[in-house]
């Protein structure tokens, strides 16, 4: 019988993981951080395995193994959804697919990984899932066509790893440029999340990726009501050029983290930089050369 009431967040005994066989080293990797979560741990042959181990009883977390496809592992979720609507699964796959990302996406998993790929960002996202309480509204597809994606996303941090480990994945770039985008599209992303909508995981941001042949633009529009870049006095872009940490103090009267780079380090890493008059919606755009790769148009 299917299991179809989420598991409590607070439930903590008897966590069980399933992981389909892959290399020595990434089984160990695995299996090494589910023990020091005390989660129980065991290991399928295939995905045909996995299936059935996961129709037996139930596993708060599936991860496959990069021998398979992802095709063959889209296909374990849909099936897996019949069974165990609420079981995340992370998808590590050695053959790489465009437009299985967004397939990932709309059926549900977890997360995305594709050789080559970080150990320590496969390691991290485990982690996330082993610990997010809720997951699955997260991110939503609000339309898709091609070189044009639009989402729907819940204003959390779990969710905003989750979202940039999947834009990882999708935005055939080279590694520099989709890092530099990633980490700019990233403070963005949380500036919503945060000063928009103050992390409430019941408020979304909107996010939309565009790539064309000559550039890469990702736009991120929050619920908040907005703000003046002039008014940013705890922000490192109002700094003059002579006293580039003058607003810590600003950031420290108002009670505020230490921090205030994000906007400065993006406008640095794209492009350009775009805000809306309101101060809730904002553009970055990379420009790409010919062959896809990212260049300044002022070089």
């Amino acid at each position: 019988m299917p299991d179809s009431v989420p598991p409590s967040p607070v439930q903590i005994a008897n966590r069980r993981a399933l992981i389909v066989d892959s290399n020595p080293e990434l089984n160990r990797l695995l299996t090494n951080v589910f023990e020091q979560e005390s989660w129980e741990a065991q290991v399928a042959a295939n995905n045909a395995e996995a299936l059935e181990m996961a129709k037996a009883r139930p596993y708060d977390l599936v991860v496959t193994g990069e021998g398979t496809t992802s095709k063959e592992d889209l296909e374990l979720l849909r099936k897996l959804r019949l069974v165990r609507p609420h079981t995340r699964l992370i998808i590590i796959t050695d053959e790489f697919t465009p437009g299985d990302v967004l397939v990932a996406i709309r059926e549900r998993a977890f997360s995305y990984f594709s050789r080559p790929f970080s150990t320590e960002r496969l390691e991290e996202m485990v982690r996330i899932a082993m610990n997010e309480p809720y997951w699955d509204d997260g991110i939503e597809v609000l339309s898709v066509v091609p070189n044009w994606i639009r989402l729907c996303v819940r204003c959390d941090l779990a969710t905003a790893n989750r979202l940039l480990q999947f834009y990882r994945e999708a935005s055939h770039l080279p590694d520099a440029e989709t890092e530099e985008v990633a980490t700019a599209f990233r403070e963005m992303l949380l500036n919503a999340m945060e000063h928009g909508a103050r992390f409430d995981p019941t408020q979304h941001v909107e996010v939309s990726y565009v790539r064309t042949r000559r550039m890469v633009l990702c736009r991120v529009k929050d619920p908040g009501q907005g703000f003046s870049l002039e008014e940013l006095q705890h922000s490192a872009i109002a700094n003059p050029e002579d006293d580039p940490f003058k607003h810590m103090a600003a950031r420290e009267a108002q009670g505020k983290r230490p921090g205030g780079f994000g906007i400065l380090m993006a406008k640095r890493l794209v492009d350009d930089l775009i805000y809306n008059e309101k101060g809730n919606e904002v553009l970055l755009v990379k420009y790409l050369d010919k062959s896809g790769r990212g260049f300044n148009p002022g070089s």
